[in-house]
């Protein structure tokens, strides 16, 4: 495995990180013809962080719902086709499509990795609240210094023969809003082991990723959970593949050098946990 504190592999290192970005170049207009239709310009955060054409996530539309369009798209991880689904956080005119994409894509963790505040929430805390035709409701919180977890019960109302997802909600609190990378590696493998354990035991359903712009953070999010399933499958660390594969769902993942070496560094961090036990 590649060790990047030292000088030569820093080099190194950002060669590849060059190499990974003349291989995923920026997308033309053309590649985003869908987020840019006049209709769907207003449900997009920024213009400049677009979900692609081909990878796009669509929205199941029932009588009284006029737009599929929502800024998603799916995600390969490792081990599965379309694990995740990253987008945005939520605007205040998208919160009732975000619970449509959580419900109509089976999606049985939110890992959120952006700061809060108190204008974009788009949960009720507590009891229940509904947005459109979903009905989302607050079933428990715990936190902790690192991670406040939530459980909610969401359903769309419009198709009760489909019954109810149990969704678990991951609020990430060590990632400085000034930093590209989390505050501590050690919390940020924490997380993504409560969340292998979720997703296990719930049956493998999808997760919703995001951050502010649905850029960089998630894309480092999902980059480590690709090489947490190599680590443990194969016995490899292949941070290029990870962040190639993601981006050719999103350009912008694993936005920034420091994100990159951050996936090495986590690899390693990993790595050596194991060899503690």
């Amino acid at each position: 495995m590649l060790k990047v504190d030292s000088q030569s592999n820093t080099s190194q290192l950002r060669e590849e990180f060059q190499t990974l970005n003349s291989v995923t170049p920026h997308l033309d207009v053309e590649e985003c013809s869908i987020s840019l239709m006049p209709r769907n310009r207003e449900k997009n955060r920024s213009m400049d962080v677009l979900p692609p054409d081909r990878s796009l996530a669509f929205l199941v539309t029932t009588e009284g719902e006029s737009s599929n369009y929502i800024n998603a798209a799916l995600a390969d991880s490792f081990l599965r086709p379309a694990a995740f689904v990253v987008t945005p956080h939520p605007l205040p005119g998208t919160t009732t499509d975000f619970w449509r994409l959580v419900y109509d894509y089976g999606c049985t963790s939110i890992v959120m990795l952006n700061q809060l505040n108190q204008s974009n929430s788009y949960w009720p805390e507590p009891g229940l609240q509904q947005f459109g035709p979903m009905t989302v409701e607050l079933l428990s919180r715990t936190a902790d210094d690192d991670v406040i977890i939530r459980l909610f019960r969401v359903q769309n109302i419009t198709r009760i023969q489909e019954g109810q997802l149990v969704v678990r909600h991951f609020q990430f609190l060590r990632w400085s809003p000034y930093r590209d990378i989390p505050d501590s590696k050690k919390a940020f493998l924490s997380l993504l082991a409560q969340v292998h354990n979720w997703q296990r035991e719930c049956g493998e359903g999808r997760t919703v990723v995001h951050c502010l712009n649905g850029g960089g953070r998630s894309g480092t999010f999902c980059a480590c959970t690709m090489i947490l399933e190599m680590i443990r499958h194969h016995s490899m660390v292949d941070v290029f593949f990870a962040s190639k594969t993601l981006r050719n769902s999103k350009p912008n993942m694993v936005e920034t050098m420091e994100q990159y070496r951050f996936c090495y560094e986590l690899a390693q961090e990993y790595l050596d946990c194991l060899e503690a036990r």
